[in-house]
């Protein structure tokens, strides 16, 4: 591996782990802000979980992108799913905080299995570590928040 490769790796799960600085920050301060505040700050977290979910879904894009520009016709498989987390997130949205965050809590288990069974097919498997704490992290503040509500 290359010194480059290597730092972009170190660059890439230093950005995935400050992504976990919303969703657990978001988490305590529901426990800790005024309930009149509740709302706001719900909604806030939602939006970001919804995002993210968003985000690990656009990733089986870019996997179906790369495999129909190396094999030409790729599996519809990585654009079907990549669109669903979204459309799941977006239910979750429009759900008060109590119901839509331990919603995204299981759409985030759910991408996972997804990724840990697409990820090996593309050469990307040893990113499923890292994906395992973020999914835990990011679920169990969605449900900590959601406990708060």
């Amino acid at each position: 591996m290359s010194v480059h490769a290597d730092q972009t790796r170190k660059q890439v799960k230093l950005l995935a782990y400050a992504g976990l600085f919303p969703f657990v920050g978001l988490a305590v301060l529901l426990w800790l802000v005024d309930p009149d505040l509740h709302p706001f700050v719900a909604l806030a977290m939602t939006g970001y979980g919804a995002s993210i979910v968003s985000f690990l879904g656009g990733i089986h894009w870019g996997i179906g992108f790369r495999n129909v520009s190396r094999m030409h016709n790729a599996p519809l498989f990585n654009f079907g799913w990549g669109v669903v987390p979204s459309l799941l997130a977006w239910v979750a949205i429009t759900m008060p905080a109590y119901a839509g965050l331990p919603l995204l809590a299981a759409i985030l288990f759910l991408c996972y299995a997804v990724d840990r069974k697409t990820y090996p097919e593309v050469g990307l498997e040893e990113w499923l570590p890292m994906r395992w704490l973020l999914t835990w992290v990011a679920a169990l503040s969605c449900l900590l928040g959601a406990a708060a509500t």
